[in-house]
């Protein structure tokens, strides 16, 4: 019996008329709203008890008290001394692709002409204070502190602040790894809070308390997170800002009969490592690919670490193998499915790479799997899920920043619109605004 059920839409309507790609697809089933009561709950303790309420949290969700729940300067020293050498020189390299990527992201002031004395500056500016959440539930995430934190810092935001769960293995503390890495960053804000209730922390900020400094407020969070962290951010992104609502993470591979199937399984397999909810799924023109892959995933599966994670996430609704009649219809059936990461394994992957309108982030060809998406392409990993990458963007230095509009005219510039200006009030009936204008001429 196969590990992943099988989708064929090599018969549906060749026009696409009558079709829901989308539907079609499997996916995650993640519900939001169902843990909105319970979030909210959370939310509104931090708001009103403040840090009695994130001890009392941490130690309902992650089995330990923390009283302290920001991280000391030296224990961040600490776990940087001790890193594994390895380790550190994968982070440097991860951190040096990624500051290249993101230096060439950084957008400069554009200044628009309109005429004698008229001008409007475009004026990027940084946000002024982040919280970066980092989860570390079944995985310590360190690789999420670098894609946080260098286009965080890279867009020029002057204050940074993190937050991720506190570890019963390791005392209450931070996981060592991931305070390694926010110390080889120079990030020394680090909280040892994690869930809704960080991201209600950062929202709201914390009033100073005995033994605890205040927690400002800041403008932005962004992070990936569990279904309570998502919703969290939904309920307060009224109050803060948000990068989005990031939910289990997913690959789509696109692939036809010239796929190698070992590496096409092993790219399954590392994303359904992520989480029991992560959604694997193949789409592809070759049955006997298909064939293959399923023998493969019988083969790979066995021999890792994760057996019953992995196993859960292929063989639930939200992974399968869909056959296609054509790449054409596979590019139509990806694209209405925006995977967070889609890896393309054909003959013309660049060509058909260039034609793909939705995904998170794109793989081309057999040498660039999403585990290298996930550490040391220089691209970010934080990309948005469930279908949202039909219209959201992943993480990137320009989250990190806003767009003012500077407004620069002298008596010449105005005069020249004024008329139009009066005209529009009135037809708006706002007089006022027309005789704001007015007043400047002295009538």
């Amino acid at each position: 019996m196969s590990l992943i059920r099988r989708i064929d839409l090599r018969e549906a309507d060749p026009d696409a008329s009558g079709v829901d790609y989308r539907a079609a697809v499997p996916r995650a089933d993640f519900d939001v709203e169902a843990a909105v009561p319970a979030v909210h709950a959370i939310c509104e303790e931090v708001r009103t008890r403040g840090l009695d309420a994130i001890r009392e949290l941490g130690e309902r969700f992650d089995g330990v008290r923390v009283d302290d729940i920001r991280v000391a300067p030296e224990a961040l020293t600490a776990a940087l001394d001790q890193l594994d050498p390895a380790i550190r020189a994968g982070l440097d390299e991860s951190i040096r692709r990624l500051r290249a990527t993101c230096a060439n992201e950084l957008e400069t002031d554009v200044v628009t002409d309109l005429g004698p004395g008229a001008t409007v500056t475009h004026r990027k500016v940084p946000v002024g204070r982040v919280g970066l959440y980092v989860p570390g539930g079944l995985a310590p995430l360190v690789s999420s502190v670098l894609m946080n934190v260098v286009p965080a810092q890279t867009a020029g935001v002057p204050s940074i602040a993190l937050a991720s769960p506190p570890q019963k293995d390791f005392g209450g503390a931070v996981h060592p790894t991931i305070l390694a890495a926010c110390a080889l960053l120079g990030v020394d804000e680090v909280y040892a809070v994690g869930g809704a209730q960080a991201i209600a922390m950062f929202a709201y900020g914390l009033p100073a308390a005995a033994g605890q400094a205040p927690v400002e407020r800041v403008d932005l969070v962004t992070g990936p997170g569990n279904i309570y962290t998502v919703t969290a951010k939904r309920l307060l992104k009224g109050q803060v800002g948000i990068d989005s609502e990031a939910g289990p993470t997913e690959i789509a591979i696109l692939a036809d009969d010239t796929a190698d199937a070992a590496y096409v399984a092993s790219d399954l397999v590392s994303q359904a490592e992520h989480d029991p909810l992560a959604a694997a799924v193949l789409v592809t023109t070759s049955e006997s690919l298909a064939d293959d892959v399923d023998a493969e995933l019988d083969k790979q599966v066995s021999a890792t670490k994760h057996v019953d994670r992995i196993r859960t996430a292929l063989s639930g609704p939200q992974s399968g193998i869909v056959l296609v009649r054509d790449l054409e219809q596979g590019l139509a059936v990806v694209d209405a499915y925006a995977a967070e990461h889609l890896e393309i394994h054909t003959a013309d992957a660049a060509e058909l790479a260039a034609r793909v309108r939705n995904a998170g982030a794109i793989f081309v060809g057999p040498y660039a799997p999403v585990s290298l998406g996930d550490y040391c392409a220089g691209s970010n990993h934080v990309l948005p899920t469930g279908g949202c990458a039909c219209h959201s963007s992943g993480l990137s230095v320009r989250a990190f920043t806003k767009s003012v509009h500077v407004v620069e005219y002298t008596r010449e510039g105005l005069g020249e619109v004024a008329d139009h200006v009066q005209t529009l009030a009135a037809a708006e009936d706002l007089p006022g605004h027309g005789a704001a204008v007015r007043v400047r001429f002295g009538e």
